[in-house]
């Protein structure tokens, strides 16, 4: 008998890769903000900065160029490479590029890891739903960053791995190439060696418990020729513009006791956040998955499971990378339970709940296997893109940092009153309309702000000339200086005092911020524009002094906000945590 064609019709329907491929967009505008959600962090705006000065200079930095406190610190752009791409991306298509490229990646990197756990298990059912929590779990760093090119190429190495351990040895050889991007473009390359080199200690602890000397053999050229990758990738990662420094740096970042105790995402996982639930389940099936390979001596996957899920507690950034990592690995097992439990001397209707399961997923087998031209997922992330750069586009599609978390109005305001007093006689040009024509803040100007608005400020306001006091590159700053900084926003007993030595005549804060309230009861500061979102504070002696404020004091001589009810009423500062980490919510 010869073989029926499928009808061609049949290769443009979607498939389960296609689905998986649109999971994140479906978790993106039906459970989330939209794209907004993407630029809940303002590090992205820096990284374009520093693609656009790379740019303009034909070399990568070497010295800080963006604050005012760390003038000629060495400066270390570890995501140098995605740096650049976002500039050109932002260079022909604004905020808008940059976020459908950031969609590409998140979407890209779940139909691979789709496709890495069907094969691993052969139940397309099974597959979409463990890619669905990996999903939702590595959803809290869907930020436009660096770092989801870690998760993409983590996810790539798995799949590689997976065709190596099926004989196909000489993928091992794209390792090391691949590490090289990855080097240049994020700094979780580290992800990848501790992957390859897990994957030969785990062949390694094969070959010490076996008792068959062939098996024993095996299991030693295979760790032989993973830690030989490993080793491979590792000096590949030197093939970067710092060279080794870049190691040693990072080491000394993972490394600061001021990262983990104040950078949100460096702490450990609060299992009281709603992503929460999605970590709790993987860790369970973790769990058992790591029992039940244990018991079949396949100790690669329990080394994966125990490394990835440890660190997924000690710090919520992990968080994705172990659910990425756990969902391959759960996937075989689970198959394996349900095919059980359907056999199983359980209920009658739970039994045929598990054998609905694993009769689906064989139903689903010939039709995933064959193949499809993707036109689903093609034509829906066109429109995507249509509708993110059309000025008309709605708030969940619209490309822009919310104006409810930045002080964006701050930055355009120009009300001639304390303009004059914020710059002088200066009046800027335009100003006279009252409109847009001036602004607050002058290039001259040396502004305190927190990290988070110092990015803001770096994306808004670095083409014109200014400079931060601090900012999200907690790297670069370091613990020393984080602290000096974190002391002023808790109004220590010295605040002042580091604000007179780095010159500060400028404060831009949230209005609910405690160093607001500490301001206005200071003689030495007047409030210079409240929005009720943002306030400025300028000196209250110089040029202007005498300018009408917007709130002078608790006896009301003029009119305004009491402190105390500016102090409580935004909450847009928790526990003056570093925010790195824009869309944790630990």
């Amino acid at each position: 008998m010869t073989e029926t064609k499928p009808n061609p019709i049949i290769r443009l329907l979607p498939s389960m890769t296609d689905v998986a491929f649109l999971l994140p967009l479906m978790l993106l505008f039906c459970g989330l903000g939209g794209v907004r959600t993407l630029l809940g962090d303002g590090d992205t705006g820096w990284h374009i900065r520093i693609g656009q000065w790379i740019l303009a200079h034909g070399q990568v930095p070497r010295e800080d160029m963006f604050s005012f406190t760390m003038p000629g610190k060495p400066f270390f752009a570890w995501e140098w490479l995605w740096d650049v791409l976002a500039a050109k991306l932002f260079q022909h298509g604004g905020l808008g590029a940059v976020v459908v490229a950031s969609l590409l990646v998140i979407s890209l990197s779940t139909a691979l890891l789709y496709r890495l756990i069907y094969r691993r298990c052969g139940n397309p059912l099974v597959a979409i739903v463990l890619t669905g929590l990996a999903a939702a779990g590595a959803s809290i760093h869907w930020l436009a960053r660096p770092h989801l090119i870690t998760m993409l190429l983590m996810v790539v190495f798995l799949s590689i791995l997976e065709r190596v351990r099926e004989g196909r040895t000489g993928w091992l050889w794209a390792l090391p190439a691949i590490t090289v991007l990855w080097t240049n473009l994020h700094g979780g390359f580290l992800v990848g060696i501790v992957i390859v080199g897990a994957y030969g200690a785990g062949e390694l602890l094969g070959a010490v418990v076996t008792r068959d000397r062939d098996e024993r053999r095996r299991s030693l050229r295979a760790s032989a020729q993973y830690l030989a990758a490993a080793a491979g990738c590792a000096l590949a990662s030197l093939l970067n513009p710092y060279g080794y420094h870049l190691h040693t740096h990072l080491l000394a970042y993972f490394g600061d006791p001021y990262a983990m105790k104040y950078i949100l995402e460096f702490r450990g996982t609060n299992f009281q956040a709603p992503a929460a639930v999605f970590l709790e389940i993987m860790l369970i099936l973790g769990l058992a998955a790591g029992v039940w390979y244990g018991l079949r001596r396949q100790f690669i996957e329990v080394l994966l499971i125990a490394g990835f899920g440890h660190l997924s507690l000690v710090m919520v950034r992990n968080m994705p990378i172990y659910v990425l990592a756990a969902a391959p690995i759960v996937a075989a097992p689970m198959v394996a339970w349900l095919k059980a439990l359907a056999e199983g001397p359980i209920a009658g209707w739970l039994r045929t709940v598990f054998e609905t399961v694993v009769d689906i997923g064989e139903e689903l087998n010939p039709m995933e296997r064959m193949w499809r031209t993707h036109a689903a997922p093609a034509a829906v992330m066109l429109l995507v893109a249509l509708a993110v750069a059309s000025p008309a586009a709605g708030v969940k599609f619209k490309p822009e940092y919310d104006p409810k978390a930045y002080p964006e109005k701050a930055l355009e305001a120009a009300n001639p009153a304390w303009l004059r007093a914020a710059a002088g006689s200066r009046v800027a040009e335009g100003a006279a309309d009252g409109a847009a024509g001036g602004r607050l803040l002058e290039p001259s100007q040396r502004i305190f702000t927190h990290d988070e608005w110092g990015d803001y400020l770096i994306y808004k306001l670095s083409p014109q000339g200014f400079k931060v006091f601090v900012d999200g590159r907690s790297d670069f700053y370091g613990g020393k200086f984080g602290q000096e900084y974190i002391d002023v926003m808790d109004v220590k007993y010295n605040w002042q005092e580091t604000l007179d030595r780095y010159q500060v005549d400028t404060i831009l804060l949230p209005v609910d911020a405690p160093l607001a309230g500490a301001l206005k009861e200071s003689r030495r500061w007047r409030v210079a524009y409240d929005d009720g979102l943002a306030i400025v504070f300028r000196p209250a002696t110089g040029p202007g002094t005498g300018m009408e404020q917007v709130f002078t004091g608790k006896n009301g001589e003029k009119g305004g906000r009491d402190p105390e009810v500016t102090f409580v009423k935004h909450g847009i500062l928790k526990d003056h945590l570093i925010q790195i980490g824009g869309a944790f919510n630990p």
